[in-house]
């Protein structure tokens, strides 16, 4: 694992956009973000990336996932192609969740390469599509993740609960080789479309960490790749929803190493009163198959 940190992790990202565009050559990147009510920080994320549209960057497309404020307006006014999650494969009922919205993008793209970035940063870095983009370009590899400083609330680290606490320590008892992945859950990352349309996505919060296992399965530490992106702010999460995201990044790790998973919801706790009142939570755990697949069927 330490050789592998060493020889597919770049801690200060060397790429510039100039040698990035020429390794391009003729194919095609599409950037993704995902966004569900996120009218205060999708235009600064869209922004963020334009500059770099009709180079190194081909579409800008941002995934709505049913957002009831102005998230749909403020992206397409900051220049993004704003496509909602109903348009793309409309026969196909709707699932709930992330990996739904970003599994659907995968038919609403075109690119060889996909970077996905969530849509809640807060003053995003414009390196961020580059950084994420230099390993595939250049190596033979076919996910890159990015790793980053996660302030939480006032002070300078912290954020990443969930991946401290639960997604790590369980990878490494696990899947001990991956080990040296900094952020598993992290949502800046990029594909090549070969890899991406070839594996299932979990519906939920536990794509991240599924789309990592699987590469993982299919190509080895070899296939992996990561980028320090330097620090990533969004906001953070009350701890009662960061129980259901858990539940959601368990429930497809464990499935991932073979480990059965019998229930599918989540008991949690309110207080209500003087009294603590249990509340059942349904958790989706199930799998989007791979894209290839419906893309034929559709033909």
């Amino acid at each position: 694992m330490l050789d592998w940190f060493h020889s597919n992790t770049w801690q200060s990202p060397p790429w510039t956009v100039a040698e990035l565009v020429a390794c391009k050559g003729s194919r095609r990147v599409s950037v993704v973000l995902p966004a569900l009510d996120e009218e205060a920080t999708v235009g600064g994320v869209v922004g963020a990336v334009r500059p770099l549209l009709g180079g190194l960057v081909d579409e800008l497309v941002v995934v709505d996932s049913g957002s009831v404020d102005g998230t749909v307006r403020v992206a397409s006014a900051a220049g993004a192609r704003v496509v909602r999650r109903t348009d793309v494969l409309p026969d196909l009922p709707l699932w709930p969740g992330k990996g739904e919205v970003l599994w659907r993008s995968l038919a609403a793209t075109s690119g060889d390469f996909v970077v996905f970035l969530d849509s809640d940063l807060v003053d995003p870095d414009p390196a961020f599509v580059p950084a994420l983009l230099g390993p595939l370009l250049t190596r033979p590899v076919h996910l890159v993740k990015g790793f980053y400083r996660r302030p939480f609330r006032s002070s300078s680290t912290g954020g990443g609960r969930v991946t401290e606490l639960a997604a790590r320590p369980l990878l490494n008892a696990l899947r001990p080789e991956l080990a040296g992945i900094v952020q598993p859950l992290g949502g800046e990352y990029a594909g090549t479309r070969s890899f991406l349309e070839s594996v299932p996505f979990a519906a939920g919060y536990g794509v991240e960490i599924g789309l990592l296992l699987d590469a993982h399965a299919r190509y080895g530490l070899a296939g992996l790749a990561q980028v320090n992106l330097g620090v990533r702010r969004h906001r953070n999460r009350p701890l009662d929803e960061l129980g259901v995201m858990s539940s959601q990044i368990l429930g497809t790790l464990l499935r991932r190493v073979g480990v059965s998973v019998v229930s599918d919801s989540l008991t949690q706790f309110v207080p209500v009163a003087s009294e603590w009142v249990p509340k059942a939570v349904e958790v989706v755990l199930a799998d989007r198959p791979p894209m290839v697949s419906v893309l034929q069927r559709s033909w």
